[in-house]
């Protein structure tokens, strides 16, 4: 065989000619060094920066950390206790061993919790692997054009798209839930709404994220500091009275419970293009466990203690339960959350659409008119839309089962699987550890599908039962 360098890659873990003393990561990075012999379309969109007036790949690792736990740690955190109350402690819909049943009745939804939590870091970690192996990727588009041509480019770039608008409209809808509390509802419910996206729409003006970074340290202080004072407010005032190991439930609030549990993990949408701006690549992963390491632990002790405390009827978003003044004060706390976090979303959202329009083009590195102006177009549109959909959908726990049926179900979980059985392509089969790694990324695709399908379906009758008078109302929506 000749010794050159393929147009394209392979199978991850096999070695490329003249890489045989490189591990396949190492190898993929000396081959991407190797400029003159990668063709032009496989460079990522930002290209040679050395001398450009806007630089993107700026960003280091715990930056690129920072931003993954303020995109995921925000809203999900506030839907968990609901969720446990919902399952009990573990729920017997995925335990179905009697034996399992006995040994862990006082343990239910944490099971869960953190099963979902841990494999939501591997299929991150497969993300980060498809980004290294094919530089061009720097959103869900370009994935989808990697596996399946232009349909597929096409097919995720809408998918992606919807589901980042249908994120910043969640933001927007819980920041009118916490100006109602705020202020005893002061105003009507739409206004709230106009603010919430005007603030967003200006905070997602930077084109960089390098300029974000420092927005979600202050948004994870704020969600973190907001936590901690509904833990103290719930376990003070100690609403419930009781705390079921076991619920005697169905498929359709055991179903929506584990939506919101899903939600809580469902950043992956963007982290190719958080990883796109990263310095070096390589350290997806570090940012990638300092996000898994944050929520995960943040998760499980404000999901348990608040519903210990808040009891079956925990409110949804959790901070409704804390008592009046409490509430209040949680809700002012944790306002920078709810808005930087949709921003961040905002800003990824925006960056697509920017890079699809000027991919290629000196303007992606200008600060002109028209590069300017068009930034804000973009932005000022996303937004509106995300508007429209926090207004026609004014249930909280409504909103994040039907995001969570329809996208994060395959961004977290289904895709990855995709991605991983691509890489490894005439590889599954080929030893013990390849034919391990086959069934956990199949177990990924068939989890994404059981979510998006029961998801839908959950979310659709709950969606159906609520009164659509609501929608576009100025009614209180605390």
């Amino acid at each position: 065989m000749a010794q050159t360098i393929p147009e394209t890659p392979m199978p991850y873990g096999q070695e490329a000619p003249g890489d045989k003393d490189l591990t396949a990561d190492e190898a993929s990075f000396t081959r991407d060094e190797k400029k003159d012999e990668v063709p032009a379309y496989a460079q990522d969109a930002f290209g040679d920066e050395e001398f450009a007036e806007v630089k993107y790949k700026v960003l280091k690792w715990w930056q690129c950390g920072l931003l993954m736990v303020a995109e995921t740690v925000s809203l999900g955190v506030l839907s968990l206790p609901a969720a446990v109350a919902g399952l009990g402690l573990i729920p017997y819909v995925f335990i179905s061993c009697h034996a399992l049943r006995h040994f862990t009745d006082n343990h239910r939804a944490v099971i869960i919790l953190v099963s979902l939590g841990l494999f939501a870091t591997y299929t991150g970690y497969v993300i980060g692997q498809f980004k290294w192996r094919y530089p061009q990727v720097t959103n869900m588009a370009d994935a989808g054009e990697v596996l399946a041509g232009k349909w597929g480019r096409e097919i995720l770039g809408v998918a992606q798209m919807l589901f980042f608008v249908f994120v910043m409209a969640s933001h927007l809808l819980t920041f009118t839930v916490a100006m109602n509390t705020l202020t005893n509802h002061g105003t009507c419910s739409i206004v709230f709404g106009i603010v919430g996206m005007i603030v967003s729409f200006i905070l997602c003006l930077p084109r960089t994220l390098e300029k974000m970074s420092w927005l979600s340290l202050v948004s994870f202080i704020s969600i973190f500091s907001s936590v901690m004072i509904c833990m103290i407010g719930v376990g003070v005032i100690k609403p419930g009275t009781t705390v079921q190991a076991t619920v005697d439930t169905n498929l359709y609030h055991a179903f929506t419970a584990v939506t919101n549990i899903v939600f809580a993990f469902c950043g992956h949408a963007a982290f190719f293009g958080l990883a796109a701006e990263l310095k070096d690549p390589r350290d997806f992963p570090k940012g990638l466990c300092l996000l898994q390491g944050i929520d995960i632990c943040l998760y499980l002790i404000a999901a348990v203690v608040i519903y210990r405390y808040g009891g079956p009827d925990v409110a949804s978003p959790a901070l409704g339960s804390a008592g009046p003044i409490v509430g209040k004060v949680a809700y002012g706390i944790a306002l920078p959350t709810i808005i930087i976090a949709g921003v961040i979303y905002g800003h990824v959202a925006s960056k697509y659409i920017y890079v699809r329009i000027f991919r290629g083009t000196d303007r992606m590195h200008k600060r002109d008119f028209v590069a300017v102006g068009s930034w804000i177009a973009i932005a000022l549109t996303l937004w509106i839309l995300a508007w429209i959909i926090a207004s026609a959908i004014p249930v909280f726990s409504n909103l994040l089962s039907l995001i969570t049926a329809l996208f994060a179900s395959w961004f977290t979980y289904g895709l990855s699987g995709i991605f991983w059985l691509y890489m490894n392509r005439g590889l599954w089969f080929s030893g013990w550890r390849k034919i391990a790694l086959t069934v956990v990324n199949l177990f990924a695709i068939a989890t994404g599908a059981t979510l998006c399908g029961l998801g839908l379906y959950v979310s659709g009758k709950a969606l159906h039962d609520n009164p659509s008078s609501a929608s576009f109302s100025c009614a209180n929506n605390a």
